[in-house]
């Protein structure tokens, strides 16, 4: 498998975490294939975690214990299960909040994208209280794109997002950066507040 090309500008050591953490939730995403539900992930600061938690050495990987004792801002992913039946992302995202123990959060969910002139026929031609009918029509379109979304935020503000398309469905195709879904990293930077 190809590695995700590195972002074009040097990372701060947090976001280099970060961004590594987000490439590998959205590789471990991905080898479920298409289709998949959204996807939510705790992060945590492994060394912080290892600190709390000595027993947590035994049941990580040596290789993940090495790697958090030789980087502090290492971080470890923990998948949520049990997500409330809600019936949008924005719904869920509304009802989240994390404790204090928890340094950060990552999601992934699937999209159809449309180019903009594709999206503004599709509203001219659907009804404006149909969603579904809209959400069809945008499905259909001959150029929607299938793309799996990751993002990653932390406490300080630090963000990172992947984008992997159905059409270029590669590790070497994902295309990485800290602001490529500006309003995803808003709502979910919002769970962490309070």
């Amino acid at each position: 498998m190809n590695e995700p090309v590195p972002p074009t500008t040097a990372p701060s050591p947090a976001s280099s975490s970060l961004w590594r953490t987000v490439a590998e939730i959205e590789r471990y995403v991905a080898s479920d294939g298409w289709g998949a539900p959204l996807r939510l992930f705790a992060l945590v600061r492994t060394a912080d975690a290892l600190e709390r938690d000595p027993q947590l050495a035994q049941r990580l990987p040596e290789n993940v214990v090495a790697e958090a004792r030789a980087d502090a801002g290492h971080l470890t992913s923990v998948e949520q299960d049990g997500l409330p039946d809600v019936s949008d992302l924005d719904e869920l995202l509304g009802q989240l909040a994390w404790p204090p123990g928890v340094d950060g959060a990552a999601l992934v969910v699937e999209r159809i994208l449309v180019p903009p002139d594709a999206e503004t026929e599709v509203r001219a031609a659907t009804p404006a209280d149909d969603d579904e009918a809209r959400a069809a029509a945008l499905a259909a379109h001959p150029l929607a794109e299938d793309v799996r979304i990751a993002v990653g935020v932390l406490r300080d503000g630090s963000h990172e997002c992947a984008v992997r398309s159905r059409s270029k469905d590669s590790d070497g195709e994902v295309a990485t950066g800290a602001d490529l879904v500006p309003g995803l990293v808003s709502a979910l930077q919002a769970t962490l507040q309070g």
